[in-house]
Parts: C-alpha cells; structure tokens; sequence
C-alpha cells in the first residue's frame, strides 16, 4: 500500500443557482518520502485537491488514505505551508514556532529544544526574541517552515510557498527545503504555477486540466535531475527538455 493514496475524488462547489464539478476522478499515489507536484492552469483545482488531502474539505466522493490513516478532518500528521507565513504579529519568533506544538498538547522541554534546533538549522540563530514584522519575507517564512515541521507532521503539504518572494530568495528557499525534507524523510506534495519549480523539486509531476480538474498527465522527473539541489537541477542539460515538454502540454490544456 501507498503511503498517500487518493481514490476517485470527486468535488463539487454550489451556489444559489448551479452545482459546479470542480475535480472528477482523481486517483493517485506518492510513497514515502517522495516529493510530488500538482501543476496546471488556473481553476483546475489544485488547491481544492491540496485541501481534500489536508481534511480540510470533504469531497463528494472518493477517500484519502495517509499512512494507512483515513483523512476525514485536519490533522497534526499533515502539515501545511501557505504562500503567506500566518505568524502571530504579536508574538516572537520562538513563541510563533512552537504553536502548533502548544494546539496539540505536545509542548515540553524536548520538542521546544528541538524547534529552537530546527531554527538554527534553517539560519535564523539569533531572531527568538524577534518579532515577525523584524524579518524579511524569506526569513519569516522559514519560521513558518520550522512551525511547520516543529510537530513532526508525517507529510507536507505546500501550497505555493514562494510565490511572493524574489527570485534569489525563492531559488535558497527550495534548497533549504528540500534538504530539510530528504533529511527528516518527509513525503511531501507542492503546488504551483511555476513549471521550473516543479521539476527542480519533484521526484513525480501531476499536470491537471481544468473544467473538471482531472489528471492530463504524469511526468517523472529524471533520476540525474532528481539528484541534484533545485539551483544545481536548473544547470541540468536535460531541464530545458523537460520543461518544454510539460509547457507544450500545459498550453494544449489551456487552448
């Protein structure tokens, strides 16, 4: 069995005056540890999917089983990064870190040191007694992430994260997180617009069309890309090749 499995999914959005199929029959897979990205057009979805993964919607039909676990509602073994950091304006650094540890009762000596740890890691050595409006966009963010991981989610789930940083800031994010991920062995799904993104990170890309969302197609990224870090993946001889290919196909889903 799959570590993520999504079964024949269905969604619907309603309104006064019509029902509108939002996704239809997503079925896939990801194994632990794999990285995963939903990439397509505008409207096909991809975050309602990110979102019925995370319980944090119930489709129509179909079921999201993690780890053996079926999702009916949020929980702490999904955790979810936003293209907005959501900290606390009010509240430190250190205090914005260990939130979600304190919401699910798991706040003690070790995991607080094990947060603080995590934040050294990312670079953020020195901020604790910060406040989030001290920081850049980038270094709140990686607060975020250290919030994120703090309670040991069993995967992750990002939804376009670094859509609102500069390009040099976004490039170091993804190094950061894609090496914090492989080292804690976190399964983990990113949505995005960027195509270049999607291959610099995954190990696996779902295209999806809109108008239903469904699945069009299923891209592996390439072991010699796969191997190497998000700005060294960019120098890979064989990226342009792939990227035109996925773009190709994303403008036949959007003509």
């Amino acid at each position: 069995m799959s570590f993520l499995s999504v079964e024949h999914l269905y969604h619907c959005f309603f309104n006064r005056d019509e029902a509108s199929l939002v996704l239809a029959d997503i079925t896939l897979d990801a194994e632990e540890g794999e990285f995963i990205s939903f990439l397509g057009p505008s409207g096909c979805g991809k975050t309602t999917l990110l979102s019925a993964i995370a319980g944090l919607l119930q489709p129509l039909e179909g079921r999201v089983t993690i780890d053996g676990e079926r999702i009916t509602k949020p929980t702490s073994s999904i955790g979810y990064m936003l293209q907005q950091d959501y900290l606390f304006p009010w509240k430190t650094i250190k205090e914005n870190i260990v939130t979600g540890l304190r919401i699910t009762g798991t706040l003690n000596a070790e995991t607080k040191a094990r947060a603080l740890s995590l934040l050294k890691q990312v670079g953020l050595a020195g901020v604790e007694q910060l406040y989030p409006s001290e920081l850049s966009g980038g270094m709140r963010q990686r607060a975020a992430l250290v919030r994120t991981l703090a309670v040991n989610p069993k995967m992750l789930l990002l939804d376009e994260p670094f859509s609102a940083l500069d390009y040099q800031t976004k490039i170091k994010l993804e190094e950061l997180v894609c090496t914090l991920l492989k080292q804690y062995g976190k399964t983990s799904i990113l949505v995005t617009h960027d195509i270049e993104e999607a291959i610099a990170m995954s190990d696996r890309i779902f295209l999806l069309r809109a108008k239903p969302g469904r699945i069009a197609r299923t891209f592996l990224v390439p072991a010699e890309i796969r191997a190497l870090s998000p700005f060294h993946a960019r120098q890979h001889p064989e990226f342009p090749k792939l990227f035109q290919t996925i773009w190709k196909e994303l403008e036949s889903l959007e003509g």
